[in-house]
């Protein structure tokens, strides 16, 4: 689904390790640089004497992945402490059990960069790359930020399945749809479609995007999503991949996505 093009000349691995070095190396929104360093500077206690990596946080995984992650921003005292995305916070926690179970990850956690983490058929992403203030990136700063994951997808030569997780990720994925495959996506997305956990979208080049609530403590400690939820996503993503790329599972098979 997601074949690079223009840089086609290039492996995935290539093309991911360009993107990085320019992740790493962005300074574009002042009011998330400020937060970033100001955060690594007072952590909580905790987390006292902790060296924080406090830079914008590339995708991470396999450059061969089918299978694609993606989340709002690093946490203040996750992604922007580790330097890895979902790394070394509760949402990660959720997460890295859940593509464990799922046979998408060698262990389920996943605390430092250097924890022997191994992912593979996936690539974790998100929409913005430095930790918002109130988890609330501004629109310029989700604009400034769209640019690496929509080189990060098109580098993804092998991408089949989408995840969003969270509404923000959701809409940040239809958009790259749209542009991707603007004739396709405007004949398959004629109602917008809305947000909603379980939901599943056809895309065009025999994609899916997927959706799930954030696994944010906000959803999980209101069992709002619970691990049986989440992992009927996963387990539906597992369905698309193992399926032959010109038949998904008809509904009849899919595994039941539980909502609320």
């Amino acid at each position: 689904m997601g074949s690079p093009s223009s840089e086609g000349a290039f492996s995935p691995a290539d093309l991911l390790i360009e993107i990085e070095r320019d992740v790493v190396a962005c300074g574009r929104c002042p009011r998330l640089v400020a937060w970033r360093e100001e955060t690594a500077r007072r952590p909580p206690k905790r987390y006292a004497g902790c060296p924080y990596w406090a830079k914008p946080v590339p995708g991470f995984g396999d450059p061969q992945a089918r299978l694609v992650l993606v989340g709002l921003a690093p946490a203040a005292h996750g992604g922007n402490r580790t330097g890895r995305m979902f790394t070394g916070d509760r949402s990660g926690d959720w997460l890295f059990r859940a593509l464990h179970r799922a046979g998408f990850a060698s262990q389920p956690f996943s605390r430092d960069r250097e924890d022997g983490l191994r992912i593979s058929d996936c690539f974790v992403s998100a929409a913005v790359r430095c930790c918002p203030p109130e988890n609330r990136p501004l629109p310029l700063e989700r604009e400034n930020c769209y640019r690496f994951l929509a080189r990060e997808l098109e580098a993804l030569a092998n991408l089949r399945v989408l995840i969003a997780l969270g509404g923000m990720a959701f809409e940040t994925l239809l958009r790259w749809v749209k542009e991707r495959w603007p004739e396709e996506a405007r004949q398959m997305l004629r109602k917008r479609p809305s947000f909603s956990h379980g939901a599943e979208i056809a895309l065009p080049k025999g994609g899916t995007l997927l959706a799930t609530y954030h696994p944010s403590q906000q959803n999980t400690f209101t069992g709002r999503l619970t691990e049986e939820m989440f992992d009927a996503v996963f387990a539906r993503a597992r369905a698309v991949l193992d399926a032959p790329p010109e038949r998904n599972p008809t509904r009849e098979e899919r595994p039941r996505v539980a909502n609320r």
